[in-house]
């Protein structure tokens, strides 16, 4: 509990310093998937709680998407990725690989919490500092602190302050919150590039619930790290388009997308 609240200091320190720095607020940041947007009425609400459920086998992909949307909620801005530290034991995020996903390392501030209780203290102290591009939350398992009234104060905070807050949730099943969006995030098989190089990261994203709004439609996205958004209308596949057999008539998808290297275990980055 000591070293905890030694953390969590340091973090205040360090969230402090940003403050100065201010950061511009809109009401939305778009994904750049034009059907995405128009449900959500010009992309995700800032200032707001977003849940993102990982599929089965799909930890990696959904870790993926939650910084690709942090990365997009503030370009220019500090992502703050609050994790317990029994995660962050397992692996750290890896800079190649955020690299390629678009994203820059030195955007990215870290901090690792002992149990629940610090993690939600933490993530309500960091949605009070306007300067932060965004807040992702990882929470895994059930999660039994994260009820209804927690996720309020979250909200809270994040209205107040104009700052995202993606909770990326593993191992766990909805349960309710006062989140304004809820997703489910699967990985997808990618189309190759020309000579059969390795195609674009893909996922697989289902609108779960909307407050106020649409949801239980799904699209397959791809995610262009040149151009910072989802797609350009080629490479989407949504469900409303899809015949017979999941295809729409174009090439065939051809292989699993790259699994997604923001974060590597340790004995992978030690080799």
């Amino acid at each position: 509990m000591i070293e905890s609240a030694r953390t969590l200091t340091a973090l205040k320190r360090r969230i402090a310093s940003l403050e100065s720095r201010g950061a511009a607020h809109h009401a939305h940041f778009s994904f750049g998937h034009a059907p995405i947007d128009r449900v959500l009425g010009g992309g995700l609400a800032r200032g707001r709680v977003h849940e993102f459920f990982a599929g089965e086998g799909g930890e990696a992909a959904a870790t993926g998407l939650s910084l690709i949307l942090a990365h997009l909620a503030g370009p220019e801005a500090t992502t703050l990725w609050l994790r317990p530290a029994t995660a962050a034991h397992q692996g750290a995020p890896y800079g190649p690989g955020l690299a390629a996903l678009g994203i820059d390392p030195a955007h990215l501030l870290l901090g690792a919490m002992s149990d629940e209780a610090m993690l939600l203290r933490a993530a309500v102290e960091a949605l009070r500092c306007p300067a932060l591009g965004a807040l992702l939350l990882e929470i895994r398992g059930r999660a039994p602190r994260l009820d209804l009234t927690a996720s309020r104060r979250l909200t809270l905070a994040a209205e107040q302050s104009g700052v995202t807050a993606l909770l990326l949730r593993t191992d766990a099943d909805p349960t309710p919150s006062a989140a304004d969006t809820r997703w489910r995030v699967a990985a997808a098989p990618s189309t190759p590039l020309p000579g059969n190089a390795p195609g674009m990261s893909a996922f697989d994203l289902t609108l779960l619930r909307h407050r106020g709004g649409r949801d239980g439609m799904a699209w397959r996205l791809t995610w262009d790290s040149e151009r910072r958004q989802f797609g350009d209308g080629r490479d989407e596949r949504d469900d409303h388009g899809r015949h017979e057999g999941g295809r729409d008539g174009g090439a065939p998808l051809s292989r699993p997308a790259l699994s997604l290297p923001a974060v590597r275990p340790a004995a992978d980055r030690a080799a």
